[in-house]
């Protein structure tokens, strides 16, 4: 128990820590704000009955025993209500006459003449016989919507007026009132909409700004009775403006504008009494939050006393702080040999997750959500826990290669071996339709090996033009015994049917096959300094880094090597801390009898260098990893080549995937950390298939948003921020670990950062193609630039073209429609513009790339 306690002693106090951090923050950031104080007794309501599951649009009403809870409820702060229709919910007049509630009938006008008949109808009769009603409202913002002009609403006017024994008025914004003064006249009081939040004013001068709008009205009609028969703020919204809905703001606006009544005495109906979440589909997304109540009648806000931001707070606080908690823990005791830079670097990033997840997930409680928005909401909770998974897996690269003191496993090169003592090595070289110039230039250097005991093997298969392999075959017939070369005219497997050939032609005495890309020149002493590992039994595998020749003098080339130098010097030393090593296809060498054993490459598979070394991780061999360059092959010929290479790498990722993930979860030999980086350590291309699927997913969010306003709203802010911060965090990590590990300019980390970028959707696209597809087909990577027309340069871009422009179009779109200066539109238009980027960076590589 003693050993047990010193073990965990020191992360249980880190933890701790973080955990006392992270609450105090929460409690720093919730501090309730202190407003001005008013009695808490109002003068009316504007009360629509209708609950949560219930909605005038469905036919779904209100019983009579909720009625009777919601009048009893309101006659706690009013004995005012005001009511918008004469035939729905019609029993609310007499059930409040019961409560002593007064009552502002109204008659709902629309564009149907017959059920505006009807309401004017129902309307009458209730002034009849109610007594409880003091004034009748004939229509609501009826002029404002269009649903009818001013002269078609007159008659329903005087036809109410003429019979009516209480005031009739129709209620419309301060502004329709400002502009027809002809109808005024066909009023007995004017009843006003004052809502600054529409108007997109700031919280600040809110309340005045209404009180301006009413004086603006009593000096334009002098001698007519004012009511604002709707004045009020949202708790949730759409920023309009400087306008911010949120629960603080609409008690600040209620209590100072309550403030500014005391001597006044203005005639005033809140805005409203009960949250309404039906209204979303006709008024938009804040249309349901004007309550004092929430849909489940319970206080929103007080009238008195400090006013919390968020009364759920401290839920979602001990949450997540106690969701973190224990994985923060394990990081501390997994990773203390990172020093306190790494094990902090990563609590706090987790910590970060695991809040945003939290407060993702309790959403539902401070929205009303539709079936659509829980979906909406599904997508969005997956896709951040997916980011926050990729994101902590780049963590942990990041802060060990950051502030690890030093790597574990490190293996150079050895001295080579007496003549005598030499393993011998089968060297094997596969081709397919090369440049006959640049394979001899490779076999040319493989006669230059400081080694004796030695052969190299080319083999040339499916290439049809003789002009490329009989140069291979003339040339190679001039040199030792040692060299063979074999031209196979029709063979399947792709490279691994080719070395798999080579396999059948090897040397019985081999000890150790190599194996050479066909635009490699290796260095001589290549195989006399790597062949003495393999006389330790159990290692399989000596990889040495891929490296480029000629890169220095065209800018998308230097963008090449430092994109491909990123993982050689930073990702294989992570991975090979744990043997968990990706086999590269060049460069290579392995133990010949573990690749016998094995079966030798699978043709099945398109990167059969990878899963051979998996497959010998799971025989419980060794895999090393000597950081020296050994041999330099060329980069892609243009962006088209590196695209066609990644999406081969990722297309055969996700078959390896397919085949070894019951190996990989679980029983075989593989270590948890084995599994860990090969679960994990594609976790970022399946991250670029998810963002290809979000993006498409905002561009048609963005498209209903245009097409169906009211049906379709932008997504809350604090669910668009963090995903803005986690691409922010992601495009950092790079950067940063470039300029630690590698020699190289500003200019050159700006240039594999965009090469990076660039290549997303052709990973994205292989991932899926991956995923879904069975088979591959292995293209060579083309080393050779081939000139193109100016109608040409665009085409292998075509498919990033087209997102790019509708992300454009979209993101231009919302600002026109929402306004420049709306902060939910800014944050969502931000968002398509980070998702640009690897578009954008597509087009300046296929730019780039012709240029050189």
């Amino acid at each position: 128990m003693t050993q047990l306690f010193k073990r965990f002693s020191q992360p249980l106090l880190f933890a701790s820590i973080i955990a006392a951090i992270h609450f105090g923050l929460w409690v720093l950031s919730n501090q309730a704000l202190p407003l001005i104080n008013v009695k808490p007794i109002l003068h009316g309501f504007a009360y629509s009955a209708y609950r949560a599951d219930q909605s005038p649009l469905e036919k779904v009403f209100p019983s009579t025993a909720e009625l009777v809870q919601d009048l009893k409820l309101i006659k706690k702060y009013s004995n005012r209500i005001r009511v918008y229709a004469s035939l729905e919910n019609s029993e609310v007049i007499t059930l409040a006459e019961k409560q002593g509630i007064s009552v502002i009938a109204g008659a709902w006008i629309n564009q149907d003449k017959y059920a505006n008949a009807r309401e004017i109808a129902a309307l009458k009769e209730k002034i009849v016989y109610y007594d409880n009603i003091e004034r009748a409202i004939v229509g609501n913002e009826a002029i404002l919507r269009n649903d009818i002009s001013v002269d078609d609403l007159i008659p329903y006017l005087d036809e109410v007026r003429k019979t009516s024994r209480v005031p009739v008025s129709t209620a419309e914004p301060w502004h329709v009132w400002i502009k027809n003064p002809e109808l005024v006249k066909h009023v007995d009081y004017i009843a006003v909409h004052l809502l600054p939040y529409h108007e997109g004013v700031p919280i600040e001068n809110a309340a005045q700004y209404a009180v301006d709008r009413y004086q603006d009205l009593m000096n334009a009609y002098p001698r007519k009775k004012i009511v604002i028969t709707e004045i009020g703020w949202p708790s949730q919204g759409p920023n309009i403006g400087a306008s911010i809905a949120s629960k603080v703001n609409q008690a600040r606006f209620v209590r100072e504008f309550l403030a500014k009544n005391v001597g006044q005495d203005y005639d005033y109906y809140l805005m409203e009494a009960f949250d309404q979440p039906w209204k979303v589909k006709i008024e938009g997304w804040a249309g349901a939050y004007w309550g004092m109540f929430n849909a489940d009648r319970q206080e929103k806000y007080s009238l008195q006393g400090a006013v919390p931001k968020d009364n759920r707070w401290v839920g979602k606080a001990l949450w997540s702080t106690l969701l973190a908690f224990l994985p923060i823990v394990f990081i501390g005791w997994r990773f203390k040999e990172w020093g306190v830079g790494g094990f902090v670097s990563m609590a706090i990033l987790l910590q970060s997750c695991v809040t945003t997840l939290v407060v993702a997930w309790n959403l539902p409680g401070d929205y009303y959500y539709t079936l659509r928005d829980f979906l909406v909401l599904g997508g969005l909770i997956l896709g951040m826990a997916l980011t926050s998974a990729v994101l902590m897996i780049y963590a942990v690269e990041f802060s060990e290669v950051m502030f690890k003191r030093q790597w574990r496993r490190i293996y150079t090169r050895k001295e080579p071996l007496p003549t005598e003592q030499e393993l011998m090595v089968s060297i094997h070289l596969a081709c397919y339709n090369e440049q006959p110039e640049m394979v001899i230039a490779t076999i040319a250097s493989l006669q230059k090996l400081e080694y004796t005991n030695y052969e190299v093997i080319v083999v040339d298969n499916n290439t049809k033009d003789e002009a490329k392999w009989k140069p291979i075959e003339a040339y190679m017939a001039n040199l030792p015994s040692n060299f063979h070369f074999y031209h196979l005219p029709s063979w399947p497997g792709f490279k691994a049917g080719a070395l798999n050939f080579a396999l059948t032609k090897t040397n019985p005495d081999a000890k150790v096959v190599g194996v050479v890309d066909a635009d490699y020149i290796v260095t001589p002493d290549w195989i006399g300094t790597l062949t003495p590992h393999f006389l330790e039994a159990q290692v399989a595998v000596v990889q040495a880094p891929q490296a480029h020749r000629d890169w220095e003098h065209r800018f998308f080339s230097r963008m090449c090597n430092w994109e491909f130098e990123g993982f050689f010097r930073i990702g294989m030393h992570h991975r090979h801390e744990r043997n968990a090593l990706i086999q590269h296809g060049t460069m290579t060498l392995i133990r010949h009898h573990a690749l016998k054993d094995l079966g030798g490459w699978s043709e099945w598979c398109i990167c059969e260098d990878t899963e051979l070394g998996l497959r010998l991780l799971e025989s419980d061999f060794e895999l090393r990893y000597v950081d020296d360059t050994f041999g330099r092959g060329l980069t892609p010929a243009n962006f088209n080549a590196l695209k066609s290479q990644r999406y081969r790498w990722a297309f055969g990722a996700m078959q390896i995937l397919k085949r070894h993930i019951p190996k990989l979860v679980g029983k075989s030999n593989l270590t948890f950390s084995q599994r860990y980086h090969f679960l994990t350590g594609w976790f970022g291309w399946l991250g670029d298939a998810l963002q290809l699927v979000f993006t498409l997913g905002s561009i048609f969010w963005s498209l209903a948003m245009l097409a169906f306003p009211s049906n379709f709203s932008l997504p809350v802010a604090i669910m668009i921020v963090p995903i803005l911060s986690f691409l922010a965090i992601k495009a950092a990590l790079g950067p940063i670990l470039y300029r630690k590990t590698m020699h190289c300019s500003w200019a050159d980390i700006f240039g594999a950062s965009l090469a990076s970028l660039g290549l997303s959707h052709a990973i994205a696209r292989g991932v899926m193609m991956g995923i879904v597809q069975k088979v591959g087909v292995f293209v060579v990577t083309a080393k050779t630039k081939v000139a193109v027309s100016k109608w040409q340069l665009l085409a292998p871009i075509r498919e990033e073209l087209m997102i790019l422009i509708a992300l454009i179009l979209a993101a231009t779109a919302m600002l026109v429609s929402r306004g420049l200066t709306n902060i939910d539109a800014q944050l969502w238009v931000s968002m398509l513009a980070l998702q640009s980027l690897p578009y954008i960076s597509a087009l300046a590589c296929q730019l780039l790339a012709q240029k050189d």
